[in-house]
Formats: C-alpha cells, sequence, structure tokens
C-alpha cells in the first residue's frame, strides 16, 4: 500500500499523531481512539495492524501490554517525496517570517491578531 494511501485515512493519521509524542500502550490508543471516532476495539486494532504491516508503527511487547511507536523511515520517504514541492509553500513560510520579524523590530506596534484597541486615559 501507498504511504499516502495508510495515511489518508483519518483514524491511522491520528494514531500517528499520537505516536508522535512517543511509545504508548495498545489499550491507551485504543481507548484514545474508540473515544475520538466511535467505533470498535477491533476496528482499532485493525488500523494498528495496518500501520504495523506497512512500516509506519513497531510493536514490542511488555508484559501484558503491547507497546506501539512510530517508525520514521516511510516519514522520511514522504518528506523526501515533498522535496520539489516545498517551493510552494516554502516562499510563503518565509514571507510570513520576514512580516513577523517586522513586527518585532517595531515598537509600540501592536498585532492586529492579538491586541485589544487601547482605551485613552483621561
Amino acid at each position: 500500500m501507498h504511504a499516502f494511501g495508510i495515511l489518508g485515512d483519518p483514524v491511522r493519521r491520528r494514531i500517528v499523531e499520537l505516536l508522535s509524542d512517543g511509545e504508548r500502550a495498545a489499550g491507551e490508543l485504543g481507548a484514545t481512539i474508540q473515544d475520538e471516532f466511535g467505533i470498535s476495539q477491533p476496528a482499532v486494532s485493525q488500523h494498528l495492524r495496518v500501520l504495523r504491516e506497512n512500516g509506519f508503527a513497531t510493536v514490542r511487547v511488555a508484559g501484558p501490554r503491547r507497546l506501539y511507536a512510530i517508525d520514521s523511515h516511510p516519514l522520511a520517504e514522504i518528506a523526501r517525496w515533498l522535496t520539489p514541492y516545498r517551493r510552494f509553500f516554502n516562499q510563503r513560510l518565509d514571507a510570513l517570517g520576514t512580516e513577523v520579524q517586522r513586527g518585532k523590530s517595531r515598537p509600540g506596534r501592536r498585532s492586529r491578531l492579538n491586541s485589544q484597541p487601547r482605551e485613552d486615559k483621561p
């Protein structure tokens, strides 16, 4: 299965997001996914299996628990595939960075996003 096909599923994307913070027990993942998506425990297990079999996750047994972790190799492959397309969003991010720096270099200027109008005191 192609990497984008695997991560195209919102449940699997969410599992990968959860694993990005570090290793997690299958039961913990299952409970979170069941709560968020309203799917059964066997359905969560199926998604974990797809991630495991396609190299996105690893599992290790620790006593009665199965601990899942991210395997970064498929994510690195996706990043390499995206390389030619980065120019489309890097320019905009660079422009945003420039505007942020301009705002920081102008003392007394308020950000339009997070500022409250000043009230003049009598």
